[in-house]
């Protein structure tokens, strides 16, 4: 059938992606002083924001790999990359707002929203960037 002729390489494509994005959410959540996602469950925003703004700040760039990837080679290096802009931006977070785990547990949603903040704009630099 012409019409499924590339579900091989969305499959592909698509299981790149979600692994990269399951290691992304392992390693944000390991690496981490604080423990997001018990936060979350007691009901934190702050831990919730913080955690939705790195995810997506990583997903952008992951999203316009894929989109722009010539093999599945290339994307991932393109999602090692990506990673180590979030790290870079959590980094940043972590420069900008001393004592960020601390904020974040007591639910200070001021820091959750630069927090994001941070991870979405560095996650658009880092997807324009990749367009080559």
């Amino acid at each position: 059938m012409p019409y499924l002729q590339g579900l091989p390489a969305f499959a592909g494509y698509f299981a790149v992606g979600l692994g990269f994005v399951a290691l992304f959410l392992a390693l944000y959540l390991h690496l981490t002083p604080h423990r997001e996602l018990a936060l979350i469950r007691a009901g934190n925003l702050a831990a919730s924001t913080a955690l939705s703004g790195a995810l997506l700040g990583f997903c952008l760039p992951l999203s316009s790999a894929m989109a722009h990837s010539v093999a599945l080679l290339d994307l991932a290096i393109w999602g090692a990359i990506a990673l180590v802009a979030q790290a870079a931006a959590y980094g940043l977070t972590r420069l900008l707002l001393p004592g960020f785990p601390a904020r974040i547990e007591r639910g200070e949603q001021s820091a959750a929203i630069l927090s994001a903040t941070l991870h979405v704009g560095v996650g658009l630099l880092n997807a324009a960037a990749m367009v080559y």
